[in-house]
């Protein structure tokens, strides 16, 4: 059985002040698929010390020893929020394509390359990885400056990375990060077939065939939003994959999501 792929770096999150705790497109992507079901394969590197604590993502996940765990510090003020990058990770190398990342994918169709710096997925990895795969990325290793301090979003990325990507997610703030806005001209420039651009509490638009649609969803307040991108773009490309159109697979995510988020606030 084909099944979709998640390949990006755990990291350690203080959220809030609180004690560090296990965040990244792993852990959130693992959350997301749990509800929606889908076979699927997480692969990821990590520190020594912290890989014992992957056991609690719930489904199949492959790790390699990182030298340190990336880590972040976010606080939320109200729609606002403060990052900061506390110690950075292991990139994802074309040697780990060709080796333990091609037994790890063996089976996967569609791979989701999780970035969370611009350093994490090189342009030669993503080459590498699209010889094999549908290759979905996301747009934090666009404008994400891999330096420790306040988190900085800048457009100067490499523009061979989006050479070998099929779909593209980018939150609002990062799209304007690049100088652009949700016009359906400026999505086409980035000469992706299909770009989701995610709107928080208002939904997503999602741009494919040359076309741009609002697809809205139902805002909850006063819930921690940390995780919900990651989710929402694996729940959209598990959809995607069982051949829902890409305004489908908008609308399933936001349900997903807002099922997930609505969770939180049960605690």
């Amino acid at each position: 059985m084909r099944r979709l792929g998640v390949v990006g770096l755990v990291s350690l999150d203080r959220v809030d002040g609180g004690i560090p705790r296990l965040g990244g497109v792993p852990v959130y992507a693992a959350r997301a698929l749990r509800l929606i079901g889908g076979p699927a394969v997480i692969a990821t590197k990590v520190a020594d010390e912290d890989r014992a604590r992957l056991s609690v993502l719930g489904i199949p996940v492959i790790a390699r020893p990182a030298a340190q765990t990336i880590g972040f510090r976010i606080e939320n003020d109200g729609d606002s929020r403060h990052m900061e990058i506390d110690q950075l990770g292991d990139p994802f190398t074309p040697e780990d394509v060709s080796g333990w990342l091609s037994r790890a994918l063996a089976d996967a169709d569609w791979v989701h390359a999780g970035s969370l710096t611009r350093e994490d997925f090189p342009a030669e990895t993503l080459a590498a990885l699209a010889r094999a795969h549908v290759i979905s990325f996301d747009g934090q290793g666009l404008v994400r400056r891999p330096e420790v301090g306040e988190l900085v979003l800048d457009a100067d990325y490499d523009p061979e990375v989006l050479k070998h990507v099929r779909i593209l997610k980018v939150a609002h703030d990062e799209l304007e990060a690049l100088g652009l806005e949700l016009e359906e001209s400026d999505l086409a420039s980035l000469g992706v077939r299909e770009v989701v651009v995610t709107l928080g509490p208002t939904g997503a638009v999602v741009y494919a065939d040359g076309v741009a649609e609002h697809v809205p969803t139902i805002p909850l307040e006063g819930i921690d939003p940390t995780g919900a991108g990651d989710s929402w773009t694996t729940s959209y490309l598990e959809y995607r994959r069982r051949r829902h159109s890409p305004v489908s697979a908008a609308r399933l995510a936001n349900g997903a999501v807002s099922a997930m988020l609505g969770r939180r606030r049960g605690r």
